[in-house]
């Protein structure tokens, strides 16, 4: 949802009981008083608390290579660099290689920025502004502006590729969307010295938060479907297969583009769901038998067409999932059901569509609804895996014993320490994970590759597979050797897996490895967050004693615990 900045300036005044602490580090090249009322006030329209620090106008350069300055004092979560497009053109006005000058000059301000700091780094990009100085010719000369400026937001995405912890602002992107009238205006830069126009400035913080949600774990991982009138045009029950209206011919090229739209949402890794009121066989006959149909069944992690009513399917398909309900997005053309949604599921996300099927993907896209920290290639199997789960749900009810059903399922584990081929993954699961998470603790790939080559961790990785297909790697312990212990840094593990007896196997493996070492005592830390409830009890459940707000475990007495996974490292 996006806010006016009237509203950003009341809320950044006001004083909410609730919320995230959140520090983050504001350094410009130009005015930024406007720019952190908006942070500050788009943060507690976002559920946090947070503190921003301002550095001294166009002080970039002096905050960040003064390693003493109250940057660093200021500890960071995240260091958002706003250039600017003027002053980068008047600092290298005289030199017709800007994009080397400038990206040099922020290469070494993130060198320095990663060795004092544990901050996530913020860079906006440039839009792409016409100087009329060689008019089309530019696009001929290396030299020119719209040359320069195409060469730097190109060599700050590979740089955001390569350092750890770099996420790219794209205000190229949001240009192409708004317009340059929109995104800047020359009377406020005369006369305020402000890069962005302020009707601007809620756009852009608006898709800031959507980088720090996406690094705190809060991320949409499923995408839930009406059908008539959202996915084709028509409603299918009526009109039949021929009478929908779907493929390159009139209104149905909207569709078309939005189905083109879910499925690459599909292929990064988001799951799809289907909830429709609809009987279950006409539903489905456009995905098994019309020939423009982008999408098909197989397409989808769960298919419910039924009349019942959407929240309560919404219900099914989130227990089925096992996954947050507000980590949901729910798409319906049908104001009704949409509202009907909202009241009764209200994590849910449910954008407001345009009446016009012609608005809906610029809609969707301004919205910005799937934004993501990370991506490994285990995200292409994802609906694989939930339709799997979905199979074992089913298969489930046929025992009427727990035991004899994980039993049935010939689980196999492999059990290994970090290695480089699953960093990225091992970093996801790190980055994305809320509820079986004890002390939520975010590492990079980068930082997850130090503590790998580190003696003093033990680190283990376990991936999970049965009778239905293969879990992947679903959960991590990290333990840092203490003085007289092992203290567990990390154990965080995937919500498919719960209730399927891996957190016992889990400990029974660290205890191995600590056993082996030499090591006399586990020492567990639970960190409430409002996600992670479900393992409140879990070290206390496991047999730790707690002490001192700690949890610790006698390694030498320890008993395995019970389960059905028998540890396969061939």
């Amino acid at each position: 949802m996006f806010f006016t900045f009237k509203e950003l300036r009341s809320a950044a005044k006001s004083q909410p009981e609730q919320g995230q602490p959140l520090r983050i580090a504001l350094l410009g090249d130009s005015a930024t008083p406007f720019l952190k009322t908006a942070l500050e006030g788009q943060g507690k329209k976002t559920g946090f608390l947070p503190q921003v620090y301002e550095s001294d106008y166009d002080q970039i350069a002096a905050t960040i290579l003064n390693t003493s300055s109250p940057l660093y004092t200021f500890q960071p979560e995240f260091v958002w660099l706003a250039f600017s497009l003027p002053k980068i053109q008047l600092k290298y006005f005289n030199n017709n290689k800007i994009a080397d000058a400038f990206v040099q000059e922020v290469r070494e301000y993130l060198q320095i920025l990663q060795e004092n700091t544990n901050a996530k780094i913020l860079i906006n990009n440039f839009p792409v502004l016409p100087d009329a100085v060689f008019g089309n010719y530019g696009n001929n000369i290396n030299t020119s502006l719209i040359y320069q400026l195409r060469k730097i937001n190109l060599a700050l995405m590979d740089l955001a590729g390569a350092i750890p912890n770099t996420f790219i602002v794209d205000v190229n992107a949001l240009q192409s969307e708004y317009g340059r009238e929109a995104v800047f205006d020359s009377k406020y830069y005369i006369a305020s010295d402000l890069s962005f126009s302020l009707n601007f400035l809620p756009v852009l913080v608006k898709n800031v938060y959507d980088v720090i949600q996406s690094n705190l774990g809060f991320f949409k991982k499923c995408l839930i479907l009406d059908l008539d009138n959202t996915l084709w045009g028509g409603v299918i029950g009526d009109d039949g297969i021929e009478g929908i209206q779907i493929g390159n011919l009139g209104i149905g090229k909207a569709f078309s583009g939005i189905q083109r739209w879910v499925k690459n949402l599909k292929e990064r890794g988001i799951i799809l769901a289907v909830c429709s009121k609809n009987t279950e066989h006409i539903a489905l006959e456009p995905f098994e038998n019309h020939p423009e149909m982008i999408l098909k069944k197989e397409d989808f992690a769960i298919f419910v067409a039924n009349w019942e009513n959407k929240a309560d399917n919404i219900r099914h398909i989130q227990q089925v999932l096992n996954i947050g309900f507000d980590s949901m997005v729910f798409l319906d053309d049908n104001p009704f059901e949409r509202e009907w949604v909202r009241e009764n599921l209200p994590e849910v996300s449910v954008p407001e569509l345009p009446k016009d099927p012609a608005q809906y993907l610029k809609t969707l896209r301004r919205l910005n609804l799937f934004e993501t920290a990370s991506h490994a290639k285990e995200d292409k199997t994802r609906v694989k895996k939930y339709q799997e789960e979905a199979r074992r749900m089913d298969y489930k009810k046929s025992y009427s014993s727990l035991n004899e059903y994980l039993k049935s399922l010939n689980m196999k584990a492999v059990v290994a320490p970090f290695d480089k081929l699953h960093f990225p993954r091992i970093a996801q699961l790190s980055q994305r994970s809320n509820q079986f998470n004890l002390r939520t603790i975010r590492y990079s790939e980068k930082e997850i590759e130090t503590i790998a080559s580190n003696g003093n961790f033990i680190s283990l990785y376990i991936k999970l597979e049965d009778k239905f297909g293969d879990y992947g790697l679903i959960s991590i312990v990290i333990l840092e050797k203490q003085l007289n212990y092992y203290f567990i840094d990390t154990w965080i593990m995937s919500c498919r897996v719960l209730k399927r007896g891996v957190e016992g196997f889990t400990l029974n493996q660290a205890v191995e490895k600590v056993k082996a070492l030499g090591g006399t005592k586990i020492v567990g830390e639970y960190l409430p967050t409002r996600k992670n409830g479900i393992v409140e009890d879990l070290y206390k459940n496991l047999g730790f004693i707690e002490k001192n707000n700690l949890w610790e475990l006698d390694v030498l007495n320890y008993n395995n615990k019970k389960c059905f996974i028998i540890k396969n490292n061939e």
